[in-house]
């Protein structure tokens, strides 16, 4: 922790609208006009759509995160938790991975601490669920899979061997499409290193509460992106949810019930909860209630905006709000970073509206779907082209964006690597085992004595 007698911005969140905002503010601000400082639980932003890529195998995981103290060198990164905020004082609480809480003051305020997995009370969820929110999650996924794989083909229990060749995936929106599409595409490739597992022996669930998948698209594409689904014998079921999953057996509401060793929640995210220790209003489901300035309600030194802020959609009209997505983040982001330097300055802040560029979806190697300003629709490999090269544009830094076209173009010319790494979920075990006292070997049986006598 450093102290310094400019002003501080303090941004909680090093995410999308933490990330572009720092680096915003930094590149208006005059030199010594304040320090900014950002704090956040990681290290390090994440690249959130390369998340169902890199459960694929398509994107390294070091690829698709920037470090926060590489992108921002002339702002301070502090690694913790803003615990809570003392608007009187204008102090934060700090928790530090080790070491006590402090507290640090601020003069300007940005939230930006994002969203998490929005779950439900369901049996079973919290055991055997894997989440997709972060880059952990993705490999762990990515890990899981092939170790299933490995599994069935060791095994002749045809119980054994069918759970661990069920993937199930709850939520029907981009993440959750995306996620099984990848994984579909990688078990696919996968299973022709194997010599008793094949595509046959697969089966993966998609499973929606709504009427269709893909929702954001419209219904036309997100029909012909079930019917694609469906063509590679991805069931898909929609207007239903999962009742369970004791013992990672899936009940679905619908009747349907199949024991899975995979389930993957993607069913929507909330605001971060943190945020009810922030002192800040907050609307009906938990996000900080902001004008279109991005300047929260009443407070005329804090801003929010991304996916735990409740921003008016002027683009639209009346009552209507920015969905929580990395496009609206983005643009945001750059928008509370002029109006920081306005309020700074005390200039008037403008006000943030940006119309919907469109959006993008990869299905798989070679495979996507697309729609671009409200009317332009594109399929398969166009879509696909499409969706890496807007995001492969997006990712933040330089040094990301040649890391991940580099991936990319060397597998055009080399195949996917089918390989898990699945003792990563455990990277202590073989040094344990290894320090484990020997066990004392049994002592032979002795010989049975003879009879004395005959």
């Amino acid at each position: 922790m450093s102290t310094t007698e400019r002003p501080r911005i303090l941004i909680v969140g090093g995410g999308y609208v933490g990330l572009y905002a720092a680096m915003r503010i930094l590149k208006k601000m005059r030199y010594g006009e304040a320090t900014v400082t950002v704090v956040d639980p990681r290290s390090y932003m994440t690249y959130l759509p390369f998340l169902p890529e890199a459960a694929g195998g398509n994107v390294a995981p070091r690829n698709l995160v920037a470090p926060l103290r590489s992108a921002l060198k002339k702002a301070e990164v502090l690694t913790g938790h803003v615990t809570a905020v003392d608007h009187a004082r204008k102090v934060a609480t700090i928790a530090p991975p080790a070491g006590g809480s402090y507290e640090l003051p601020f003069d300007y305020l940005v939230v930006a601490t994002g969203s998490v997995s929005r779950t439900f009370p369901i049996p079973g969820l919290a055991e055997h669920g894997i989440g997709m929110k972060t880059v952990e999650e993705a490999i762990s996924l990515r890990n899981h899979v092939m170790a299933q794989l490995d599994k069935a083909e060791s095994t002749a229990d045809p119980e054994v061997r069918r759970k661990a060749l069920t993937f199930v995936v709850i939520g029907g929106g981009f993440a959750g499409v995306e996620t099984i599409a990848e994984v579909e595409d990688m078990a696919r490739d996968a299973a022709k290193i194997y010599k008793t597992v094949s595509r046959d022996d697969m089966r993966f669930i998609l499973v929606e509460a709504a009427n269709r998948i893909l929702p954001e698209m419209g219904p036309d594409l997100g029909l012909w992106t079930k019917e694609k689904l469906e063509e590679r014998n991805i069931e898909i079921y929609i207007e239903t949810s999962m009742d369970s999953c004791v013992d990672q057996h899936v009940v679905l509401k619908n009747g349907v019930e199949a024991d899975a060793s995979t389930i993957v929640w993607t069913a929507g995210v909330k605001p971060n909860p943190i945020l009810s220790n922030f002192g800040l209003p907050l609307g009906p489901r938990g996000h900080v209630d902001t004008a279109p300035t991005l300047q929260v309600q009443g407070f005329d030194y804090v801003w929010s905006a991304g996916d735990n802020a409740q921003v008016p959609d002027l683009a639209v009209g009346e009552g209507a709000w920015c969905p929580p997505n990395a496009q609206h983040a983005v643009r945001q982001a750059v928008q509370l970073g002029d109006n920081v330097i306005s309020g700074m300055r005390g200039f008037p802040q403008k006000e943030y509206k940006h119309k919907n560029l469109g959006a993008v979806a990869g299905l798989g190697l070679h495979k996507g779907v697309a729609i671009l300003f409200g009317k332009y629709k594109l399929k398969g490999r166009p879509a696909w082209w499409f969706h890496r090269l807007y995001h492969g544009s997006r990712v933040p830094t330089m040094n990301r964006k040649v890391r991940v076209f580099t991936d990319w173009t060397l597998a055009m010319f080399l195949k996917r690597e089918t390989v898990g790494l699945s003792e990563m979920e455990k990277p202590f075990g073989a040094f344990q085992e290894a320090t484990a006292p020997t066990p004392k070997p049994v002592a032979a049986a002795e010989p049975a004595k003879e009879l004395a006598s005959k």
